[in-house]
């Protein structure tokens, strides 16, 4: 497998972990927390290098920052310096421990850590309106094209998504009786070499390697399904969104322009990951391309077109919760999201709405 292929495994070993790496921090969660509103708008000053912790390798999926970084939209925002750390990564240790200023996770992930601990971390945006989960058949197959499809099918899941995959049964009015679940790893092979009917995957990931292996593909996605949350989201500290929300602001308004450039030219986005920022990693420029252009559908959406990158709707924040507690997850949108200082930056900068070239 290529390094391209085993990302996803990021988000699977993060919540097998999360129960660890939750109680490693919760002596530094109640620091953080006590701080929280102890600065006034008349303290707050920029800091001016910052740290962005990412949850995968550099590869296309944050073409974003790359666009940001190479095009000057940090510096323009104010910044010295703001260091890319590659993952993977929930975000969460650094977040707390003060390592990164910021970080790209996802709900299950951060939602999770803030449910068992209590960790002092908010969502501030997101990039992909649509999660990329997804149960990837074969034409010729298992070809689960509807839910109704996985009744009495094998079904590849890795060990820690098994929760996840549990509540997207619930959601969809079934159980593990309905289907039988044979445990996997992170390369798609067992659904090639026909050993399971349909396999968890990313929608940006397995799904394209596959189909680029000549196999006539089917998704059934969960976001279309029944199981709709935000993923690749902003996350931060409690005390940053307190105490230093014009740095927020100016990492946000940088990120919007580099996102913008990436919707606009996905194909470039590609190219910063393979030549430039993951050179080092042996990334196919032909598969880089493909995803980039593949998350452009997660990331354009009516409400983003409505209200700009990076929005969470009240009902996405919902139906993230929801989605949440059939993972066992408890939660209120007020847990875990904030959207103040986008709107901020968006009343600020209307103009950065329409990103749409």
């Amino acid at each position: 497998m290529t390094i391209f292929s085993s990302r996803r495994g990021r988000m699977a070993a993060a919540l097998a972990g999360i129960a660890v790496s939750a109680l490693a921090l919760s002596a530094c969660a109640g620091s953080s927390d006590s701080d929280s509103g102890s600065t006034d708008a008349a303290t707050d000053e920029l800091i001016s290098d910052i740290t962005i912790q990412l949850s995968w390798i550099k590869n296309e999926e944050f073409a974003g920052e790359f666009f940001a970084d190479s095009n000057g939209y940090y510096t323009d925002a104010g910044f010295s310096s703001v260091t890319l750390v590659p993952g993977p990564s929930t975000s969460a240790p650094e977040l707390i421990s003060g390592t990164a200023d910021f970080g790209l996770s996802d709900a299950v992930s951060t939602g999770a850590v803030v449910a068992s601990e209590g960790a002092p971390l908010k969502i501030i945006g997101t990039t992909y309106q649509k999660n990329p989960f997804t149960i990837l058949s074969l034409a010729d197959g298992g070809n689960i094209a509807t839910v109704e499809d996985m009744i009495g099918k094998k079904i590849g899941i890795q060990d820690s998504n098994t929760a996840l995959f549990t509540a997207f049964l619930s959601a969809n009015g079934l159980t593990t009786d309905d289907v039988e679940i044979v445990p996997v790893q992170y390369d798609p092979a067992p659904l090639t070499n026909g050993e399971v009917d349909g396999f968890m995957a990313y929608l940006t990931n397995e799904a394209l390697i596959v189909a680029a292996e000549g196999f006539d593909t089917v998704n059934l996605p969960f976001a279309d399904n029944g199981l709709p949350f935000s993923a690749e989201t902003f996350v931060t500290t409690d005390d940053m969104i307190a105490n230093h929300p014009s740095t927020v602001k100016a990492f946000l308004l940088a990120e919007i322009r580099g996102w913008t450039d990436l919707v606009n030219d996905p194909a470039e986005g590609a190219r910063l990951a393979y030549e430039v920022y993951g050179a080092d990693l042996g990334l196919d420029p032909a598969l880089s391309e493909e995803g980039s252009f593949a998350q452009v559908d997660l990331i354009v959406t009516d409400e983003t077109l409505a209200n700009g990158l990076f929005t969470i709707s009240d009902e996405l924040q919902e139906a993230t919760i929801a989605s949440l507690a059939g993972a066992g997850i408890v939660l209120t949108a007020a847990d875990l999201f904030d959207l103040t200082l986008l709107n901020e930056v968006y009343a600020e900068n209307p103009d950065l709405i329409d990103f749409m070239g």
